[in-house]
């Protein structure tokens, strides 16, 4: 306790002063941290004038640190790993020691929408300016590896005549927008989002009201049953209901996210017709700017924020301070009647034209496949196609009398709309070979590990996600994976350290959302990781009860079983 003048001798407690959050809405402007220093000292958007006058022009060195590693980000640009770099070293070199002198472009594809002339020049960048690299996220964007400094202006003023940006794609910022990419085509719509999507865009892209928030924030909207969106990981989703009075509409949903500390979105209980979208979202991204913690980095997501206060305070907020209004009650979205929600494969659009979904392999895919695939899209389709959030693509449009010849094209292409199991399925970041926080490799084994199932399980056919991630961030959405790889060092039999994964089971989105079991010591080195799969899988084809779903018998399974 403290001295006092009634106790002179007593000891003097240390007073600490709490600052806080750093939550703007209740006072606390002062920077803390090094992140929000440099956020005040410059907005993120202005670094494009650095990059076009000073950096493209004098090179890598002349980039100032704050820009390199901090309000590049803002025009979708990040360093990339330093090749040779193993695993062992991310957490401990410092970023200089990880930088290469390249970077990674990040191309936004806003609800996944493309027109054959974006996507053709897409592909010209990839292979003029970035050693042929044109990965498909799950997130619907395109990104690129080996960009030089010098040659980004020109980058953008290609991309920009056709009205593609990679304004915002990373940073603190409104990132990309994923909606469904069969909105306003598909036969079984609730209701169309695309034109609350655009207004969503002109409103806040480039914007700097919504450009200095305390973390990334994710936007998801989609009226499609088949929740094609993945919107219970969003910090902010839009999901297609039908509401008793008031007919179509969506459901809206807040504090989504994954990373090292998962959360599933909440409802917030209320319907909101297609014309007041873009106001909600408005009001929701405020929130975040206004009350979202800036202290730490770690608990700087919405997620936290909407798990302190619960959704019913956050939706009073929403309303009272915001919106200036009520919002009307709702229902929940009704669960989707498949798991496979990517639309591989070919569907009827309800004009009477058909749709091709197609699989590359884990997303990976190279410049020249995509003008070729603008080729087919338009000898085939209207010069319509889209990107999905799982690393798939889709060509619109298409007649009926050239769906064939469409499908044989592609499959010329090694670009399957009749994929098996395992390449409809599996999914994979970026991993070691250009991300600085990876510790393993993905894409490659990702494809070595489809190859090695389709040769050993023929047969199996049953809808499995196999997700693997480089680090635990889960940027591949490892904990919502029927099978979740989690890259991490592990020792082998021999006792040495090697690549291998953490091994998460049974998560799903969409028919019972959760995250899944992990078993305690379960990991597995690289090289044993296809012995590892066919042998689990095995064991629920043989054990499972009729019907039964991979994530439900995982959840039942023994530690035994899944081993």
């Amino acid at each position: 306790m403290a001295a006092s003048p009634q106790n002179p001798t007593a000891p003097r407690r240390k007073v600490s002063r709490h600052r806080g959050e750093g939550q703007w809405a209740v006072g606390h402007l002062t920077p803390l941290n090094g992140n929000e220093q440099f956020k005040k000292d410059d907005d993120g958007l202005n670094v494009r004038t650095r990059i076009e006058t000073i950096y493209s022009k004098r090179g890598f060195d002349s980039i100032d640190p704050n820009d390199l590693r901090g309000r590049m980000r803002w025009w979708g640009l990040y360093t990339q790993r330093k090749p040779g770099i193993d695993g062992g070293k991310t957490a401990i070199l410092e970023p200089e020691e990880l930088d290469d002198r390249y970077f990674m472009m990040r191309v936004r594809i806003d609800g996944g929408r493309l027109t054959t002339r974006q996507l053709r020049v897409i592909g010209e960048v990839s292979q003029e300016f970035a050693r042929g690299t044109a990965d498909i996220t799950d997130r619907q964007n395109i990104q690129y590896h080996w960009i030089r400094i010098e040659d980004v202006p020109e980058i953008w003023n290609r991309l920009e005549a056709v009205g593609l940006s990679t304004v915002t794609a990373c940073g603190d910022t409104p990132r990309v927008m994923i909606g469904s990419p069969v909105a306003g085509i598909a036969e079984d719509e609730i209701v169309d989002g695309t034109p609350a999507l655009e207004e969503m865009q002109r409103r806040v892209l480039g914007n700097k009201a919504y450009s200095n928030l305390p973390r990334k924030f994710k936007t998801a909207i989609s009226g499609s049953p088949l929740l094609d969106v993945v919107h219970e990981i969003n910090d902010v989703a839009f999901v297609g209901v039908r509401h008793p009075e008031h007919g179509p509409g969506f459901d809206l949903w807040v504090g989504g996210g994954l990373s090292t500390n998962p959360k599933l979105g909440v409802r917030l209980g209320a319907w909101v017709p297609l014309e007041e979208v873009p106001d909600v979202y408005e009001g929701v991204l405020s929130i975040f700017r206004d009350y979202g913690y800036r202290r730490l980095r770690n608990r700087a997501r919405l997620k936290f924020l909407v798990a302190d206060w619960g959704a019913e305070r956050f939706r009073q907020v929403l309303e009272d301070e915001y919106l200036k209004r009520k919002l009307v009650d709702g229902p929940a979205p009704e669960e989707p009647v498949q798991q496979w929600r990517d639309h591989v494969g070919v569907h009827r659009q309800k004009d009477g034209r058909h749709y091709v979904g197609f699989a590359p392999r884990v997303g990976r895919i190279d410049g020249a496949t995509l003008t070729k695939i603008a080729e087919l899209a338009e000898a085939h389709g209207s010069g319509r196609v889209r990107t999905t959030v799982e690393q798939k693509m889709i060509i619109l449009d298409v007649e009926e009398g050239k769906v064939d010849s469409l499908v044989a094209g592609l499959e010329a292409l090694d670009l399957t709309a009749r994929p098996s199991t395992f390449r409809r399925g599996t999914m994979a970041c970026t991993g070691i070979e250009f991300c600085k926080l990876a510790i393993v490799e993905t894409k490659a084994r990702g494809a070595t590990l489809i190859d090695e199932l389709e040769r050993r399980l023929p047969d199996f056919d049953e809808p499995i996600t196999i997700n693997l991630n480089g680090c635990p961030n889960a940027c591949a959405r490892i904990q919502v994976a029927d099978i979740g790889l989690k890259g991490q060092l592990v020792v082998d039999d021999r006792g040495e350290q090697v690549e291998g994964y953490q091994v998460h089971l049974g998560g799903a989105l969409g028919l019972e959302p959760g995250f899944g079991r992990k078993v305690r010591g379960l990991k597995v080195t690289a090289r044993e990781l296809p012995d590892y799969v066919e042998r689990v899988l095995t064991r629920y084809q043989e054990r499972r009860e009729d019907g039964e779903r991979f994530a439900t018998w995982a959840a039942r399974a023994s530690e035994e079983e899944l081993s």
